[in-house]
């Protein structure tokens, strides 16, 4: 089947209480790993470009990747999305590319600069069929290009700017700042979500989907293998799984993981390396990352919710 918007994956997401997982790819091997899972779990797939998987394997290579995903998997729904476009030029290229979903990330703009961006960036996406997110408030953390504030508490969304947000920017979902944060490194305490903020959103937007950065987990059986093999993550904490699923339940309908990606290959690579200090071939180590990255989605599937779910979502 072709590729999807995130409209359909939505609004079941929001009728049957779970979220979509968006998942951050950057090579093949990563790439494969979700799709497995999400292929086994038979559950919709939203496959993320961020400006470090940009940079890193530039476009052309990311979509025939993505191209041969959609062209195999005929029965799984996937939609291809822009994560944090920080320009309206940005959010232009990916849709003229053949994304379909682009995220205008104005969250560091005042509030009206945010509004007016992300309409422009609405007014060229929606007659080409695309949707897009946008995010209000601050996250705390780093991903790549991406840094946050030290005190999430003090930039969580405010509902009442949601309300307005929403309806005169005209976006499709708002990422809204919950209390998560971006990296591996996310709290300092015992992490909370801001679940108020979540449910009067909710409540003064009935039906409009949420979406949640910075929702990595940090298992700590890879934070643990990492340790074991030379790493050094001794304080890394993400945010609680069954925190997730009762974001899930809520108005999120789209939860991005991309740390949690990134330390299942790396731990396998570590303990690889460590176990064999002689191995050489890539296919050797990238081959056990890869098998780790779709173990760990197929269990995100689960507590996300969305394990089951494609074929209502076509």
């Amino acid at each position: 089947m072709p590729l999807v918007n995130t409209k359909k994956m939505f609004e079941m997401a929001y009728k049957h209480g779970y979220a979509v997982g968006a998942f951050n790819v950057n090579n093949m091997e990563i790439t494969q790993g979700i799709v497995e899972a999400v292929a086994q779990e038979k559950a919709p797939l939203i496959l993320q470009v961020s400006r470090g998987a940009r940079e890193y394997a530039k476009n052309s290579y990311l979509i025939a990747i993505i191209n041969v995903v959609v062209k195999e998997n005929p029965d799984i729904p996937v939609v291809t999305h822009l994560d944090h476009g920080d320009t309206f030029e940005t959010c232009k290229q990916f849709v003229d590319d053949g994304f379909t979903s682009v995220m205008f990330d104005g969250s560091a703009l005042p509030f009206k600069e945010n509004i007016a961006l992300t309409k422009k960036v609405v007014q060229y996406a929606h007659p080409r069929n695309v949707v897009v997110e946008a995010e209000l408030g601050q996250l705390g953390g780093i991903e790549e290009h991406v840094v946050g504030v030290d005190d999430v508490s003090k930039h969580l969304a405010n509902p009442e700017q949601a309300v307005e947000f929403v309806e005169k920017s005209g976006c499709d979902s708002l990422a809204v700042a919950c209390g998560t944060s971006h990296g591996a490194y996310k709290f300092k305490t015992a992490p909370t979500l801001a679940f108020d903020v979540i449910q009067k959103i909710g409540e003064k937007l009935p039906g409009f989907p949420l979406v949640m950065h910075g929702s990595s987990s940090v298992l700590p059986e890879f934070r643990d293998l990492i340790n074991k093999y030379g790493g050094k993550m001794p304080a890394a904490m993400g945010v609680p799984e069954d925190m997730i699923t009762r974001a899930a339940k809520m108005a999120i309908c789209k939860v991005n993981i991309d740390t949690d990606l990134r330390m299942a290959l790396t731990a396998k690579i570590r303990q690889v390396f460590a176990e064999k200090p002689g191995e050489f071939d890539p296919r050797k180590y990238l081959g056990p990352g890869r098998d780790a990255i779709r173990e760990m989605v197929r269990h995100k599937l689960h507590v996300l919710g969305c394990a089951g779910k494609a074929a209502e979502c076509l």
